[in-house]
């Protein structure tokens, strides 16, 4: 008997993960990865930080050698693009012409950046950052440029604007909130990022927007903002957000809601196909709902899931979100799912003058998330006071000679 064939759409980590976790669980069968980018798959995290900063080389970030697709029969096609999911047939079509039939296909097309939808907005000068070759154009253009704006007060604005900051590069931050991260952390904890920020020098434009990228010819010059005033610059890194590449299984007619809809298995409305990673809006059994996370921790995760499920086998995806940063002096991890606006008390356990701290959320007097900053090694606690879902002593919670693992009553 033939074995089954598997086809993985989308070539980043995710994708690589998952046909590493098949061969891991024992699949023998013939494995189609196909990725519209040039590059074997590798990981995007140091796009943004080490690789952006000159601390790794391009080699550390590729998920595998280059012999390990040959060497596990991983048939790895690159700079090809699926264009349509036949269903009916379970075949996928590419751009290349070619017809790959499937007996479960696992979807891991990640997310693209947010476009500026203003004039001048891909204006020479204008930089997004996704790609390998993104952060290389953002890297040489931080070595030759003397004045930088940065619009969006996320976690990829702020990182490339601390990259800029520590090469000496005069940087301004266009924010339409009154803080960056402030949708993300809430304002107790994105004034943290917000003074980090202007004590290494950045101006920062808060509660304001974009009217337009001024331009000379087809050449970025800076912004005008949204109260009349214009900020000059010799480039311009747009960080605004991503969206999830979501056409191909839409198109297919698969259940997508701000991502494509999957149950706690990572399956799909169709049983024969599998999502992963950014595009995945999959049940979490902890927190009762669906949720879509744009993080690595995902990518490297979810994969196993979704490949025991290819198999036949039964699995949940249940990690807590998870995700990390590192700007100027400040490391810090974060874990746990909190909706904008969903909890009602943030304690702090530390010295956050030193940025020497653990930040928790709460709702009902339950840890929903925390965020260890410049302190490590509290993972697994913090995880254990978020998965208990008991009501803790706050002020237990908040004093450092009190372990993590004391902080909820017996």
């Amino acid at each position: 008997m033939t074995d089954p064939h598997f086809v993985i759409v989308g070539a980043g980590l995710a994708g690589a993960k998952a046909a590493e976790a098949l061969r891991e669980q024992g699949f023998e069968g013939p494995i189609t990865l196909v990725g519209d980018e040039h590059h074997r798959p590798y990981e995007r995290p140091p796009l943004s930080k080490e690789y952006l900063t000159g601390a790794a080389e391009l080699d550390t970030v590729y998920v595998h050698d280059e012999a390990w697709y040959g060497e596990h029969d991983v048939d790895l096609r690159l700079g090809t693009s699926v264009t349509r999911i036949d269903r009916d047939a379970h075949q996928v079509e590419t751009t290349t012409g070619d017809r790959i039939g499937y007996a479960k296909l696992l979807l891991a097309t990640g997310s693209s950046p947010r476009r500026l939808p203003l004039p001048g907005g891909d204006a020479q000068g204008v930089h997004y950052l996704r790609r390998i070759e993104d952060s290389q154009r953002i890297k040489d253009m931080i070595a030759t440029t003397a004045h930088l704006l940065v619009i969006g007060g996320g976690w990829i604005g702020l990182e490339v604007a601390a990259a800029a900051r520590n090469a000496g590069v005069d940087v301004t931050i266009v924010e339409t909130a009154k803080l960056p991260l402030l949708g993300v952390l809430g304002p107790e904890v994105a004034q943290v990022f917000a003074d980090l920020h202007t004590e290494h020098g950045v101006k920062l434009r808060t509660d304001v927007g974009v009217e337009r990228i001024t331009t000379a010819g087809d050449i970025a010059t800076g912004a005008r903002l949204t109260d009349g005033t214009e900020i000059d610059a010799e480039a311009v890194v747009v960080g605004i957000g991503a969206v999830p590449n979501v056409s191909l299984a839409e198109e297919a007619g698969l259940d997508v809601d701000n991502g494509v809809l999957a149950d706690a298995a990572l399956r799909t409305s169709d049983p024969d196909i599998v999502v992963a990673g950014d595009i995945a809006r999959a049940e979490h059994p902890l927190l009762g709902q669906r949720i879509r996370v744009e993080h690595w921790a995902n990518a490297l995760n979810q994969p196993a899931v979704a490949a025991t499920s290819m198999l036949g086998g039964e699995a949940r995806y249940d990690e807590l979100p998870y995700f990390y940063t590192d700007q100027y002096d400040l490391g810090m991890e974060y874990h746990g799912y909190v909706e904008s606006g969903g909890y009602d008390q943030v304690v702090f356990r530390g010295d956050r003058a030193a940025r020497e701290f653990i930040a928790f959320w709460l709702a009902g007097g339950r840890v929903l998330a925390g965020m260890n900053v410049n302190v490590w090694d509290v993972g697994e606690p913090i995880k254990a006071l978020i998965r208990s879902g008991r009501p803790v002593d706050t002020g237990r919670l908040a004093d450092v000679d009190v372990p993590l693992d004391q902080v909820v009553p017996s």
